[in-house]
């Protein structure tokens, strides 16, 4: 498919790999809503011109409600993991039956990970950290400079689809990792502050495969007040 064919089937909104995760079904069929998709935090254009409207919706709308869909089907053959958080579900993944362990990996983790995106960015956003979260970043990284550097370096190296982030690993620190697919940092027991999702569907309409570009105005719009309130708990 060239790009005019991509795009033209983005416009019209065709499903396919480009609106939902491969097999995903529309949330309206899931038989029970033991999850939901939380409603954006702000307008779907306001985060122009960094992230586009036509993005955010496609994503928030499409995508995102069909890791639910897919999770609330697994979750509803399995009567002793209803209840249980999303978090807890990918901390103990290896209690997950064999039969929805793939499936709640996938959507679990494109649930959670895409709830922690949408409030990690806001209209006002951009700008520098401050108090406990500043002063650990200068003490990890020497400044948030470096971060950004270190940050969009290992977004840009990513092959294939996947996450950056910034957690809080198990002894305390700061690191960026990144994960393929929808994995989690809480299944490798790292709590996550600051993610960007790089899966082409996040950026394709806008910077087409400039993903660099991507990543550095995605800066413009980080929720740096959420982000520290996030560390703070963590610690």
């Amino acid at each position: 498919m060239n790009r005019r064919d991509f795009l033209h089937l983005a416009a019209i909104g065709t499903t396919g790999w480009f609106l939902a995760p491969q097999g995903a079904i529309a949330e309206s069929t899931s038989p029970t809503n033991f999850f939901s998709v939380p409603p954006l935090p702000y307008a779907y254009d306001a985060l122009e011109p960094f992230i586009d409207r036509r993005t955010m919706t496609f994503h928030h709308d499409k995508h995102h409600a069909a890791y639910v869909s897919n999770l609330n089907r697994a979750i509803a053959t399995v009567p002793e993991l209803q209840g249980q958080s999303v978090e807890l579900l990918l901390r103990n993944l290896s209690a997950v039956p064999d039969i929805i362990r793939t499936t709640v990996r996938n959507n679990g983790g494109g649930h959670h990970n895409h709830s922690l995106f949408w409030t990690g960015m806001n209209p006002n956003g951009g700008g520098a950290p401050s108090g406990q979260l500043a002063a650990a970043i200068e003490q990890q990284f020497s400044n948030l400079s470096a971060l950004q550097e270190q940050f969009n370096g290992a977004g840009a190296r990513l092959f294939g689809s996947g996450w950056v982030w910034l957690v809080l690993d198990s002894g305390k620190q700061l690191q960026i990792i990144t994960t393929p697919n929808q994995d989690s940092p809480l299944m490798a027991g790292a709590t996550p502050l600051l993610g960007n999702d790089v899966w082409e569907h996040a950026y394709y309409l806008k910077y087409q495969n400039r993903r660099a570009d991507y990543l550095k105005a995605w800066w413009n719009v980080v929720h740096w007040a959420e982000i520290e309130r996030r560390y703070i708990a963590a610690l």
